[in-house]
């Protein structure tokens, strides 16, 4: 068994929690709140955006060039095809998509970014991808659930956001990512590998936080603090 295969097996708990959430039940059967729609495009946006300069991070600490070559790879794919699910989205609730743009982060994907930061700083090549893994691969997986579920055609709501986790591309991103996890696995300490888990199990569990945080419209207790001056 591969060393992703173990998380994926180690992580089955989180999975099923996040394919049976509210917010992603919601995308298959075409229900989700409106005001749930407009939460997680104003986080998401953002969190893609940390997300980008996460992956500048990896590419400062590559020692490869085909390392480098991926997560550039990466950068061209959230800037300019990672998109199409959010106007998605914007088209159903009729608002325009730079509306939703600028927003501070909520508590829990704020949370997430720092997660991620701090193991891009601190750590090595193979605690970074530990920490990135669980969004694409989560996403790839709740794309086929709702295909597999749904079978929704091109009148579903959520379509296109559906069928553009469950293609090849966002396969091809999360595959990608695995392999180099498990080269890197192989090469790695006790220590290390254990480092690696923690990571990609914590990416687990806030990216189910991140589907209730926009369920819930969730936000900061009195106010957001960047707003103190």
């Amino acid at each position: 068994m591969t060393f992703s295969e173990i998380l994926r097996k180690e992580n089955e708990d989180l999975f099923q929690l996040i394919f049976e959430h509210p917010f992603v039940q919601g995308i298959g059967r075409g229900d989700v709140p409106k005001e749930a729609l407009a939460h997680y495009i104003k986080a998401d946006y953002e969190y893609l955006n940390a997300f980008m300069h996460i992956y500048g991070i990896a590419i400062s600490k590559s020692a490869e060039r085909k390392d480098i070559a991926y997560f550039n790879q990466q950068i061209e794919f959230v800037l300019n095809s990672e998109v199409h699910p959010h106007h998605n989205f914007c088209q159903q609730i009729g608002v325009n998509y730079e509306a939703l743009q600028g927003y501070p982060l909520p508590p829990t994907a704020d949370h997430y970014v720092k997660h991620m930061m701090y193991h891009a700083h601190t750590g090595g090549m193979g605690e970074i991808l530990a920490a990135l893994l669980p969004c694409p691969w989560t996403y790839w997986e709740i794309g086929l659930e709702l295909m597999k579920q749904y079978e929704p055609d091109e009148n579903h709501p959520f379509y296109t956001w559906i069928s553009f986790y469950a293609n090849l591309r966002v396969e091809a991103v999360t595959m990608n990512m695995r392999n180099r996890l498990d080269e890197l696995a192989e090469a790695a300490s006790p220590e290390e590998r254990q480092r690696m888990k923690e990571a990609f199990r914590k990416s687990c569990q806030l990216e189910l936080g991140f589907w209730e945080m926009a369920y819930t419209c969730e936000e900061w207790p009195a106010g957001n603090p960047a707003a103190i001056r």
